[in-house]
């Protein structure tokens, strides 16, 4: 290799500073591939994890539950000709709940598990009353999934078994606030007076008026279910694996397992489409760069082909003119992503210094990833090189007599 690299890298750069203008024009065009290419993806990836983490922060991943009842008629020439009717879905335990805990803990892509005992329920204030989801969790596992200390506006996350955790849209329709007593009653008739502990802000209105969280013996309890969960919470590690382990846990448990990808098709839709939308416009990006690339080098090669000639009567062979153009094409390409990188960068930061919300926050999050840039260097540096293999193969072809002539 260092018999040959310095006639190349001579050669090369001689034709690059020839022709300037050419060199800096496609040097631009790179740059602004290259930049285009960074912020875009770095954009659409951000706002696509901005809407994942509104979305999926305050909900688990995968939701195991117990399966439906079933009714099936009485074997009898009478029972076989009734009509049988689905049963009406209790509140029910998921049979030996913690050994399927255990089991799912043990997983690799598994990050987290939690039970929770969750039904409908009424709250009462006075003569105020208001529907809601009744959950009663392990506050240390369950807020590995869904970190209510980061919701809280009021209080504390404290869950004694007498404290109730509820959303802010609820302690406003009733009027509670911390510290104050609220009475939570079931259809069955069971009810307890509980000290509203911390109001949470779970993004959503309806979220936060239909919410209560208590302890997970509290909720067994008014819940009628002594000891046991209705249901299990789990966080992968892969969000994009949900569907996939829901898969493996529901053929391994029997029960039955619903990811979050289930549950939000049209939201897993909108990324899948944001992320074809991403990669064809990088591709796109990219052949422009390509095609700019190789057009230059191919005016080069004409332009120069007494050059190529009279190297080529002078010994060179034909390996060294194509490494000659190969060359150029690797450095037009390096040279742009460079530029191209310092570019995206400045387009991320001042986007996240003029993009804000009202108060004051980044619309959404860019981050200066460096293996973004990295792959984007290499992407650029590559396609200069595959650019240029086309006119340094015709360059290379040339016969010196003929290209003396010409």
């Amino acid at each position: 290799m260092r018999d040959w690299l310095p006639f190349e890298w001579i050669a090369a750069s001689r034709f690059l500073r020839e022709g300037r203008l050419q060199t800096v024009s496609i040097i631009v065009g790179v740059s602004i591939g290259v930049a285009v290419i960074i912020f875009m993806s770095a954009a659409l990836a951000g706002q696509q994890a901005n809407i994942v983490r509104r979305v999926l922060s305050s909900q688990p991943h995968i939701v195991l539950l117990p399966p439906p009842e079933v009714a099936r008629p009485l074997r009898g020439d009478v029972a076989e000709a009734a009509i049988v009717q689905k049963p009406l879905q209790r509140t029910r335990s998921i049979d030996q709940w913690q050994k399927i805990v255990e089991e799912l803990r043990m997983l690799g892509p598994v990050a987290a598990v939690a039970p929770l005992a969750s039904g409908p329920a009424f709250a009462v204030r006075g003569e105020a009353s208001r529907s809601v989801n009744l959950q009663g969790i392990e506050p240390p596992s369950y807020f590995r999934i869904v970190p209510l200390a980061e919701k809280i506006v009021a209080g504390t996350t404290r869950l004694g078994a007498q404290d109730v955790l509820i959303g802010t849209d609820l302690g406003t329709d009733l009027g509670v606030t911390v510290g104050d007593k609220l009475n939570l009653r079931v259809a069955s008739g069971r009810g307890a007076t509980l000290t509203v502990s911390g109001v949470v802000d779970l993004g959503s209105k309806f979220v936060n008026q239909r919410t209560a969280f208590v302890a997970l013996p509290t909720a067994q309890a008014l819940l009628g279910l002594p000891g046991g969960v209705s249901a299990i919470d789990v966080t992968v590690r892969d969000i994009y694996a949900a569907e996939e382990v829901a898969q493996a846990i529901r053929a391994g448990t029997g029960v039955e397992a619903d990811s979050w990808i289930k549950t939000n098709a049209q939201l897993f839709l909108a990324i899948n489409a944001q992320m074809v939308a991403n990669t064809a416009i990088r591709f796109f990006v990219g052949l422009a760069v390509a095609f700019g690339i190789a057009a230059v080098l191919i005016v080069s090669v004409v332009q120069k082909s007494k050059e190529i000639g009279i190297l080529r009567a002078m010994g060179a062979s034909r390996g060294q003119i194509l490494r000659v153009f190969l060359l150029q094409g690797a450095a037009l390409g390096l040279a742009g992503s460079l530029t191209g990188c310092a570019l995206g960068a400045a387009a991320i930061l001042l986007w996240q210094r003029l993009m804000l919300n009202p108060d004051g926050t980044p619309l959404f999050p860019l981050e200066l990833d460096p293996r973004l840039f990295a792959a984007a260097t290499l992407l650029a540096t590559l396609t200069g090189l595959v650019a240029a293999f086309v006119p340094a193969l015709r360059g290379s072809r040339m016969d010196p007599v003929v290209a003396i002539r010409g």
